[in-house]
């Protein structure tokens, strides 16, 4: 059974990027890949430590994949896991919370609250 949410990884950049523009093409490894990554939030803090160590200011946007419909597929990648990317322009209108990246005792990157 597939999440209802997937969470996509932002720097404070991008995120206003998203906030202004009110949908959001990508990051260059978006661009080159062809989809914009997301990550489920089991799969969240891999994600985060594997791609984004070292980088300051990083958001997190939790999207509502159910309003994707269509443009969400389940692509097999790290380890054989089942990632969703988005096949098209992350739309602010689906992003149900974000916020700026914040982590809880264990160092799991926690989910957003405010939206």
């Amino acid at each position: 059974m597939t999440p209802a949410t997937a969470f996509k990884v932002l720097t404070g950049e991008q995120m206003a990027a998203l906030e202004r523009d009110g949908s959001f093409a990508g990051a260059p490894v978006d661009l080159a890949d062809g989809y914009v990554h997301l990550s489920t939030f089991d799969q969240l803090t891999e994600t985060v430590d594997k791609h984004f160590a070292g980088h300051d200011d990083l958001h997190v946007a939790e999207v509502d994949l159910d309003a994707l419909g269509d443009a969400v597929k389940w692509d097999e990648s790290r380890g054989g896991q089942l990632f969703p990317h988005l096949y098209a322009p992350l739309p602010l209108d689906a992003v149900v919370a974000y916020g700026p990246l914040h982590r809880d005792d264990a160092g799991r990157v926690k989910r957003p609250i405010t939206g």
